[in-house]
């Protein structure tokens, strides 16, 4: 059994995706399970991808009505089946124990892939091996970038600097790279040039939606620390969070190590750090609390906010 995780929009369905595509045909049956986490939460969503598993690998319909009675039928009908199964975007326990909640339940050589942002998931499950995906290099991104907004591998001379900028802003994050590239094509130098200032103050709505999942997933304690986080104390030591966090009577330790498994910060060389475009997210969440009346929002950032409200104060 492999996890792979990563922040929301790293490239984990794409890269399992391709995995299946490259591998399926070397197995007795297959199944991609996509979207587990969004059909989960519909009524009767664990029973429809039951039935979906079932249905795909042994290639007959299914109408399990009930989740137990589905566990029976993949544990009896696949436990001599050698298959891939891809378990894509899973963000709770039940969801694996519900779908492939034991090895024997399928045949020997069978190969398990579990897609999630939570590590902390992954440990519980005793996965064998664990990948995270890392963010592309400025290379990598400009090449990627440069597909969507160009159709071609590297970008236009007059869109060279400009590309430049986009990639520092996404900072290798695939799929902003894909947004970005795509809401860019065809546009003028000038419009560029506005889109760009426009991505530093409020951030593209397409990103922002994949990256919040992380963030809702999170208790209200571990939401006040992410926001805090992108806020005031990204970059800062490590160890001098965690003395902030705990005079503001949160439980810090176990807190960042929550934000950790979520892939909303990274500490690296004994810093607390942030991907920019979570921050902006961070700061956006903020500014929707209010979004005419700083003076009402949780925490200011923006100076002419800060300087708005001390002007109404005096």
């Amino acid at each position: 059994m492999l996890g792979i995780f990563g922040t929301g929009g790293i490239g984990k369905t794409t890269i399992s995706k391709d995995i299946y595509n490259r591998i399926s045909s070397q197995f007795e049956g297959s199944c991609f399970l996509k979207n587990i986490r969004e059909t989960s939460k519909r009524a009767g969503g664990v029973i429809q991808l039951q039935n979906t598993l079932l249905s795909t690998i042994l290639g007959i319909s299914f109408d399990v009505s009930d989740i137990d009675r589905g566990i029976n039928v993949i544990r009896h009908r696949l436990c001599s089946k050698r298959v891939l199964l891809i378990l894509d975007d899973v963000d709770e326990l039940v969801q694996i124990e519900k779908l492939a909640g034991d090895r024997a339940w399928f045949g020997s050589g069978s190969r398990i892939i579990i897609t999630t942002r939570d590590q902390q998931l992954l440990k519980i499950s005793e996965v064998d091996s664990e990948c995270k995906l890392k963010n592309l290099d400025d290379n990598e991104a400009l090449r990627l970038f440069s597909l969507h907004a160009f159709k071609k591998d590297e970008p236009l001379d007059d869109y060279v600097e400009l590309s430049k900028q986009v990639i520092k802003y996404a900072q290798g994050l695939p799929l902003a790279l894909i947004v970005l590239g795509s809401d860019l094509k065809g546009q003028s130098i000038y419009q560029w040039k506005i889109a760009i200032d426009k991505y530093k103050s409020f951030p593209n709505r397409n990103i922002q939606k994949v990256l919040l999942v992380s963030y809702e997933g999170l208790d209200d304690t571990e939401r006040e620390m992410f926001l805090d986080i992108a806020f005031f104390v990204k970059g800062e030591p490590f160890a001098g969070v965690i003395k902030i966090f705990d005079s503001c009577g949160f439980s810090p330790v176990h807190g960042i190590q929550r934000l950790i498994d979520k892939c909303l910060i990274t500490i690296e060389d004994e810093y607390v750090l942030m991907h920019d475009l979570l921050q902006n997210m961070g700061r956006e969440i903020v500014r929707l609390e209010s979004p005419k009346e700083p003076s009402k929002r949780s925490r200011l950032w923006f100076h002419e906010d800060i300087r708005e409200v001390l002007e109404e104060s005096t």
